[in-house]
Parts: C-alpha cells; structure tokens; sequence
C-alpha cells in the first residue's frame, strides 16, 4: 500500500490482496498445519535462513502474513510477529533479547503482568532486574551499565498514566548498543509512531483497540531491521503461533480502528474534564488534560489519545465504593480495555519500587467506549451521586441526575483536545 495515501485508506486496504484469493476482499481464514510441496526443489526452496521448516503451519499462513504485513506497515517497522496474547509479546519480546548475566532496567508503572514476569522469571534465569522512575528521560544513562541489555518503556505507564519522554531514553540506550523495547498498547500505531521516536520493539496487545470487540485475545510485536533477527529466532524458540481464526478478527478490526479510536478519543476526554470538576474526585489521571504532569510530552509526542484513564476519589467508605460500582447501567465491571463497551475497575495500590503511590483514595480506572457519550456521562453522574448519598443512610436523592451535555460532533476530532 502507498505510504502517501491517508491512514484511513491504508487502514482499509493494507494487507490484503484480493486477486490472490479469487476476488474475496477479505484474506481468508487459512487453517491448516501441514503445507505439502509437489516437489523436491520447491521443498527446498521453502526454506529459511535459521529455519527449515519454514513450510509448516506453526509459522503461519496467508492469514498470518497479511496481519503481519499490515501490522508492519502501520507501525513503521521492519516486520512483524503475532502472539496468542498482549502479554505473551511482551514477555517474549523481553526473552528474545537477553540472557543469564544480563541487566535490563523497566519502567516502574509497567503493566502488573510484566513487572511479575520480570520479577519472578527473568531474576530465575540469572537476568538482573532493576526498575526506573518514569519520568527519568535522559537521566536513564544513571542506571545503564555495561550489560544492560534492555530497556522496556510504557508510555502511559499502567494504572497511572505516566508519560514517559522516549527519545531521550532511546537516545542514551542506543549510545551503549541498549534495545529498547516499548508497550505502545495505550496509544497504539495511529496515535503513538515508535520507531519515529528511537523504539527497537513496538508491542500491541492486539486483545484491545486492534480487535475492538473483546472477542479475541492476541499480541503483535514489530520489530526495526536492527532487532528483528532476535525476535524472530526467540518466537522460534519457544514455538510461539496464533490461531488464524484470531488472526481473522483482528485483520476486521484493523479496517474501523481509525474511526474507533477518534470516538474512544474524543468521548474519554470529556469524561476525564467532567470527572474532574466532581467535587468528590480528587484527581484525573490523563495526559490529555493541560494540568496533567505528562501533558507537555504527550502533546510533544502523540497524535492522539485513547479511551483508559484513572481518577482517584477522595476518601470514601467502603459502602461508597460499593454503591458507586453496583449503580451503574452501562459501564461494566470487568479487566481487559479497548472493546466496543464502557468499563470501570477498582484498582488496588499499584506497586511501585522506586518513586511509592502515596495517594489513600480509591483508584479506578475507566475505560471510555463507543455509546453515545451524553448516555455514558449521565451513567457516571448516577453512580457518583449514588456514592455520595451512600454517606448518609436512608438519603434518597432529591431529584433526578441530569446532565448537559452537548451532542457528539465528528468536527472535534480534527484537533487536539486539550
């Protein structure tokens, strides 16, 4: 696909080519393990470098390569790998890279499952773990030494929206041959553009914005021409491979995902503004809005912003807690982001190693979806006025929970919000 069309063209029409497949328009699931030769010279020349047994169904089919094409293209990278989940592309993107007596340095708002494999796998392979302040930029080089192998960024971190300045950090990896390895689910390839920004690796946990309909789970993980070898040999290695049926969903959910994240975009914003004049809110985790700590980096650094935020309340009960989670009508109460649906989850006190999350109030995070938003903001003004009447016992409310809300329009999408 040309590069000088518009993304949503690309969208559209990357990865796929229906002259191959008698017309179809979309790539068909292609199931399938065994992939025979009608001869002996055609069997050989199925091979790869590091790898002979390329033809087999466990490296993919047509379906996994037009994901991967296409992944490939949106990233900006060099090529790309699919994997059975978000966290099974990080942890074997992490894998890929290192070995017994090597020094790798994490985020310290990296993704929970990802702190834990690093913390209880990699340190049992003999791998040096050391975590790192978000918000250290080029002071980074502080904590580099001669085996540091790898650097992971998160950007905005897990559960607190840190914002994290990767050029800076990649610049002083790179000066010492440091990979560089980066969760880009948040932001995703249209919002976030990594390898512009010095990333060796870009992860997608595809489960999320890619799919956009909660009914797949799947990773991706693009790599640069500099350290695509590796990641290709070490999901080799581990006999990594994603069923086509899967792959099937996401390639459908790539065509909207433009449209899909301009929505999440605009109608999380207004609810990040909302939640933050609430009186009982204590504050909104979102690098969008102007008095966010990482508000500067993220409009220095990305072209947009997806539907996951955070926000702390103030000191509540725990029958508030209850009350605020158990009235609402949309928003659900569930893990995983990025669906269709509206979500809400309490989160416990992330854990931290290096700067600690000092804030008493309850944490929830907020995943904005695809409703209309006037409906999901009258939903969360009902469940905030429940907590607040959970205070006082036998209280009923006075009046019905209105809002003003203005209606959605397409024409905000073309600029920032901020």
């Amino acid at each position: 696909m040309q590069s000088n069309f518009n993304i949503d063209t690309r969208l559209l029409h990357s990865g796929r080519n229906p002259a191959d497949h008698g017309g179809l328009v979309n790539t068909p699931i292609c199931r399938g393990s065994t992939i025979v030769a009608p001869t002996l010279q055609e069997w050989e020349a199925r091979k790869t470098p590091g790898n002979p047994y390329a033809s087999y169904g466990r490296f993919g089919t047509a379906t996994t390569a037009s994901l991967q094409d296409m992944m490939a293209e949106l990233e900006g990278g060099h090529r790309s790998l699919v994997f059975p989940s978000g966290l099974a592309a990080c942890t074997h993107s992490i894998l890929a890279f290192v070995r017994a007596g090597d020094h790798v340095l994490l985020t310290d708002s990296v993704y929970g499952p990802t702190r834990a494999f690093a913390e209880d796998v990699l340190t049992r392979l003999g791998v040096e773990v050391e975590f790192y302040d978000p918000a250290i930029g080029a002071g980074i080089a502080d904590q580099m030494r001669n085996n540091t192998r790898l650097v992971f960024v998160e950007s905005p971190g897990s559960a607190t929206f840190d914002v994290q300045d990767i050029p800076a950090i990649a610049e002083q990896a790179h000066k010492r041959d440091t990979f560089v390895v980066m969760d880009n689910t948040w932001a995703g390839p249209l919002f976030f553009k990594a390898f512009e920004h010095g990333v060796d690796v870009s992860i997608q946990a595809a489960t999320k914005y890619l799919v956009g309909h909660s009914d797949a789970l799947m990773g991706v993980a693009t790599a640069n021409e500099r350290a695509w070898p590796l990641l290709r040999a070490g999901a080799q290695d581990f006999g990594q491979t994603t069923s086509p049926d899967d792959i099937f969903l996401v390639l459908r959910g790539l065509r909207t995902l433009s449209l899909r994240m301009q929505r999440h975009w605009e109608s999380g914003m207004r609810l990040a503004k909302f939640l933050q004049e609430h009186p009982m809110v204590e504050r909104v985790l979102h690098p969008g809005l102007p008095d966010d700590p990482g508000h500067s980096l993220w409009k220095r650094d990305f072209l947009g912003a997806s539907g996951l935020f955070a926000f702390l309340f103030k000191p509540i009960t725990r029958a508030q807690t209850e009350a605020f989670f158990n009235s609402f009508s949309l928003f659900g109460i569930g893990l995983s982001w990025g669906g269709y649906e509206s979500l809400v989850l309490p989160m416990d006190a992330p854990k931290r190693a290096v700067v600690p999350w000092d804030s008493k109030g309850t944490l929830v995070r907020v995943h904005v979806g695809l409703e209309a938003y006037c409906d999901l903001e009258s939903d969360m003004a009902h469940a905030l006025e429940a907590t607040a009447l959970a205070a006082v016992p036998n209280m009923k409310p006075s009046v019905e929970v209105t809002t003003s809300c203005a209606p959605f329009h397409s024409a905000h999408l073309l600029e920032k919000v901020v």
